[in-house]
């Protein structure tokens, strides 16, 4: 028998947007994968609906500590608080940056491509984005597209992204076959 893929789930201490954690999480569980949930440190995180405090989740991995390797592929929710201080982190930056280094498929919703915009790894790549970060990526030699998933499998690796919560479908099954599940 095959041994599952695990899917990292990269997220900050506060700030997540709650539904573009569960809703990809459960998809990545229903297709026989193993969800793990890097952030900062051990302990819990706090997600959100909007700007409305909601769940908390156990942390399973610190960034720290976290092999690239052990994963298959990555994603990335948003959340604006989320999102700014991944992208601060430098623990984070460096497992993605090792991770795309690797070949390995990543997705990333609403804020969230601020981390790879951080890593520098979306040079040459399309992609979307809440349309706020939409300058970033372009600045960051990234072509933005106003699409509710965009995959892009220049530079070797695939990612697959999406705009805000209301594109969750399309995310799931476009990051679900770049992952392989």
């Amino acid at each position: 028998m095959a041994e599952q893929k695990k899917i990292a789930f990269l997220v900050a201490a506060e700030g997540i947007e709650q539904v573009e954690l569960t809703d990809p999480w459960q998809h990545v569980e229903k297709a026989g994968a193993v969800p793990r949930l890097l952030a900062p440190k051990l302990g819990q995180v706090q997600a959100f609906e909007h700007l409305t405090p909601a769940d908390t989740f156990d942390v399973d991995v610190p960034f720290a500590h976290a092999d690239p390797a052990d994963y298959d592929g990555v994603v990335i929710p948003g959340g604006v608080a989320n999102s700014d201080f991944l992208r601060m982190d430098r623990d984070a930056v460096a497992f993605v940056k090792a991770h795309v280094a690797a070949g390995k498929p990543v997705a990333a919703i609403c804020h969230g491509p601020w981390l790879l915009v951080e890593a520098d790894v979306v040079r040459g790549k399309t992609l979307t984005s809440f349309p706020s970060l939409a300058t970033d990526i372009r600045n960051a030699g990234a072509q933005w597209v106003d699409e509710e998933v965009s995959v892009s499998t220049e530079g070797g690796w695939t990612l697959v992204t999406s705009r805000k919560p209301d594109d969750l479908p399309a995310f799931n099954r476009e990051a679900l076959k770049a992952f392989e599940l």
